[in-house]
């Protein structure tokens, strides 16, 4: 095991602290631009040349990188460890896209055979649903897909939703509208409903543990209203599937059409990969293109055990992250000039602020050193007639992706 030690105990730490922000007024050259990019995966690249770091900067975070064994950490999480040391759990959303590092196993379950399995399940449901072999219970075929969660269960499904609906659109691969509950306060669900066609609509409820009492209120919620428009035949639990694992009160349920599983092993921040965004978005866009966002990801996910700074994106984003909170940032700002990424920001929000808002290190004792920063934003376009009179002309330095 790679040992786990503060980030300001490694030698690299005094010599980041030291080292003065660049001045991106004197060194933002077309070389620099052209220098500072590094491949993430999947076609898609990181460029860091706006970043305040130079080329000893970049030295010194590598060695940090080093010193704090950052790869071997990231092996040994792809690899089954127990990384989540509060829980004494594994951390495995990466296999819902593929083994890294070979097969992990828990007892005699391989959990990577288990997770194929579970995509196999739910995009064969979806193209049941699409071909019309399942249909609601007065026999209308289901066009609208509601996905009913909160937190982890609605920010990254609703965020990739409306990242691929473009896509999906102009590839003639858009199978179903879908839309989100997430606020157990009732106008949220109002809203989606007002108008809605029930017998024509599949409802996806979305509880790890199934006790969320937010998303158990709003399937009450639906189930009340699905009750009071009085449609002859209309059966509730014929119009909705469940997501969960295996051991809650949901498994298995006769409330509902049928049931997908995940694990403990997966965060609700990190698990739009598995059956929590793939449902919905195989029942939107078809099992295919999830499958080939599942593919991406996967790349992505074997780029970062690169151990180069320079060859490892994921690491550099991470380690500059580091460097510009070390140096009084308390604040970043995303801003997606693509309207297919408004709720970017938000998922982000969650995935960096509840992973990196901590007051503790691993072993329980209180850390020495700045933590994550604040993430907000919203589509740059927008942002640009709101608040960025603040980030061009404020006091504070505010990072900027």
């Amino acid at each position: 095991m790679a040992e786990y030690k503060n980030f300001d105990s490694c030698d690299a730490y005094a010599k980041l602290k030291a080292t003065a922000p660049a001045d991106l007024k004197k060194e933002l050259t077309a070389d620099r631009i052209a220098e500072y990019e590094t491949a993430i995966g999947a076609g898609l690249s990181l460029n860091y040349a706006c970043s305040p770091v130079t080329a000893e900067t970049i030295d010194s975070l590598q060695a940090a990188a080093d010193q704090q064994e950052l790869v071997a950490k990231y092996k040994e999480l792809l690899a089954g460890a127990m990384i989540n040391t509060g829980e004494k759990r594994k951390v495995l959303h990466q296999l819902t896209r593929g083994e890294c590092c070979g097969s992990v196993t828990e007892g005699d379950k391989d959990l990577g055979a288990f997770y194929k399995e579970q995509l196999e399940r739910f995009t064969a449901f979806a193209a049941k649903v699409h071909s019309g072999e399942i249909k609601g219970s007065t026999g209308k075929p289901f066009t609208k897909a509601v996905q009913i969660g909160i937190g982890g269960s609605d920010l990254g499904p609703r965020a990739i939703y409306l990242a691929l609906k473009g896509y999906a659109a102009a590839a003639g691969s858009e199978k179903m509208e879908a839309a989100f509950i997430s606020n157990v306060d009732p106008d949220d669900a109002n809203d989606v409903l007002e108008g809605i066609d029930y017998e024509s609509t599949l409802f996806i409820l979305v509880s790890k543990s199934g006790t969320t009492q937010e998303t158990l209120t709003n399937q009450s919620f639906v189930f009340e209203k699905m009750k009071q428009a009085g449609i002859a035949g209309l059966v509730p639990s014929g119009h909705m599937i469940a997501v969960t694992s295996e051991t809650s009160p949901l498994a298995g349920s006769d409330e509902y059409l049928d049931s997908f599983y995940i694990d403990d092993y997966i965060g609700g921040r990190y698990s739009s990969c598995s059956a929590v965004g793939g449902a919905v978005l195989s029942l939107a866009f078809g099992g295919e293109i999830f499958k080939d966002f599942l593919a991406g990801a996967h790349e992505a996910d074997m780029a970062a055990l690169e151990p180069s700074l320079k060859k490892n994106a994921a690491l550099a984003d991470a380690m500059i992250g580091a460097y510009q909170r070390l140096h009084n940032m308390p604040t970043t700002a995303v801003l997606p000039y693509s309207q297919a990424l408004s709720r970017f920001p938000a998922h982000l929000q969650q995935m960096d602020m509840e992973s990196n808002g901590k007051h503790v290190n691993r072993d329980g004792g209180e850390i020495s050193y700045l933590t994550g920063p604040v993430i907000f934003g919203e589509p740059g376009t927008n942002g640009q007639h709101s608040f960025y009179q603040l980030l061009h002309q404020g006091t504070d330095i505010i990072p900027l992706q």
